[in-house]
């Protein structure tokens, strides 16, 4: 809910960038959510996988 409210616009952050260490870090930052997600997802398909083989 909370990036819904953000109004970010990572293509003016990338033009006003000082150097091409920042727009690293934007790039990062910007795929840091998803890839936590995606291991959050894995690890309770992997917990839940488990348990239901152990019945």
């Amino acid at each position: 809910m909370i990036p819904l409210l953000q109004d970010l616009n990572i293509e003016d952050k990338i033009k006003n960038a000082p150097d091409s260490s920042y727009e690293i870090g934007i790039f990062i930052g910007s795929m840091a959510p998803f890839v936590v997600l995606v291991i959050l997802a894995y690890a309770l398909f992997y917990y839940n996988k488990k348990n239901n083989t152990d019945l």
